[in-house]
């Protein structure tokens, strides 16, 4: 198995907030974009490993969101291979403050990789 691994950076704004993205009613992080900036570091992951017209789709998410992040914190977060079958790719996520490295969330996260125009076709 080959290891795959991405590291992005996000700074929480206002639209990534819980009030803003409908999962609360505080000005924090909310865990649906946590769960998003997850997902994208698992694509960025995969990215230079796709075939021609390939692509992934997310099948399974285990999360959680173990601290709060106020407006303005940075953070890294990092999807590194767990497991490979064929299409199918599992990997380990995490989010940490970059001041400081409090971990904010963790978990795991299973991509499928598809043919693009096929999968389309029959949606």
């Amino acid at each position: 198995m080959s290891e795959q691994q991405a590291t992005l950076t996000f700074t929480v704004t206002e639209s990534d907030t819980a009030i803003a993205v409908g999962s609360g009613s505080l000005p924090v992080l909310g865990t649906p974009r946590l769960l998003t900036w997850c997902e994208a570091a698992t694509c960025a992951a995969l990215e230079g490993s796709l075939p021609a017209g390939g692509t992934s789709v997310g099948t399974r998410i285990s999360l959680e969101h173990l601290a709060a992040s106020p407006v303005g914190a940075v953070l890294e977060v990092s999807a590194t291979t767990a497991y490979v079958d064929g299409r199918l790719h599992r990997f380990t996520v995490s989010a940490r403050h970059v001041d400081g490295g409090r971990v904010v969330g963790a978990g795991e996260v299973t991509r499928v990789v598809v043919d693009a125009e096929r999968f389309m076709s029959r949606v």
